[in-house]
């Protein structure tokens, strides 16, 4: 795995590794529901986590937040880890130090279109921490909230700034115009 993720990137095209935390052991599909996982922390770390780790310490540029409820993660009912700040900033960033790109799964799967009108998850997983958002149902609807938020200081101008940033820096790095 991490020869090809090296591999990849040496030819310019970004590795993003998915989905975490790991999307291996559930029962259904986050495409038509919200699957859950129900192993407390010390599995995760222990046996979920493990290949995010090594790939983030050899330099994954890009990772994935999946569509999964895991209460020891982030007990608030029916939330996503991809839409959870405390997973896909505090866990993710803070705590495994993940500097890269992160991408949220397609918004308009069942697992989180479910609970939020198209373009209010936008707002949602974008405050989590997201950098790309991928398959909006409404665009404009998700520009809109998001636009109102910073006017209103739910998000800063800043925290738009540095998500610019660093979409910016690896466009830079893959000499992608």
């Amino acid at each position: 795995g991490l020869a090809y993720i090296q591999g990849m990137q040496d030819a310019g095209v970004m590795a993003v590794g998915k989905h975490f935390p790991g999307h291996g052991d559930t029962d259904a599909d986050s495409h038509l529901t919200l699957p859950v996982i129900n192993h407390d922390y010390e599995r995760l770390n222990d046996l979920e986590f493990y290949p995010f780790k090594v790939a983030f310490k050899n330099d994954l540029m890009g990772v994935m937040a999946a569509h999964l409820h895991i209460p020891a993660l982030d007990d608030t009912e029916n939330l996503a880890v991809s839409l959870s700040k405390k997973v896909t900033t505090d866990l993710l960033r803070d705590t495994l130090g993940f500097k890269g790109l992160v991408f949220s799964d397609a918004l308009n799967m069942k697992g989180v279109s479910n609970f939020y009108d198209p373009g209010e998850v936008d707002k949602v997983v974008f405050l989590a921490g997201n950098d790309i958002l991928l398959f909006s149902e409404d665009i404009p609807r998700g520009i809109s909230l998001i636009m109102q938020a910073v006017e209103n200081g739910e998000i800063t101008e800043e925290y738009i700034e540095e998500r610019l940033r660093k979409v910016l820096a690896y466009k830079y790095e893959l000499n992608i115009q």
